[in-house]
């Protein structure tokens, strides 16, 4: 327990800038207009990208037996593409629908 406490002591400040990025982003995403919400999402999904290579990063700094860290790597990897795809899928479904009909 006095690790933990101690571990809580040492990152106050970044504790801090987190829940106060929770809430703004709360506030900022609560402020979106519905017609908005589903292109703004689709291309915020598609930046993933960037998560998956910095879990490759990881992966590929990680030690031959640190297994957490290639199991959080290789599972931001999977979530990350399957983020990307499904922010493609979904720009894609929208554009479809501006398509002139035959």
């Amino acid at each position: 327990m006095e690790a933990i406490l101690e571990w809580i002591s040492e990152n106050q400040q970044m504790i801090y800038i987190v829940i106060l990025m929770i809430f703004l982003g709360i506030e900022v995403i609560g402020h979106v207009p519905s017609v908005l919400h589903t292109p703004l999402m689709s291309g915020a999904n598609a930046i993933h990208g960037v998560v998956i290579i910095g879990a490759i990063i990881v992966m590929g700094k990680a030690g031959e037996h640190d297994y957490l860290e290639l199991i959080l790597g290789f599972l931001a990897v999977v979530l990350g593409t399957l983020n990307v795809v499904g922010g493609f899928v979904v720009t894609d479904r929208m554009l479809e629908m501006f398509k002139k009909k035959k």
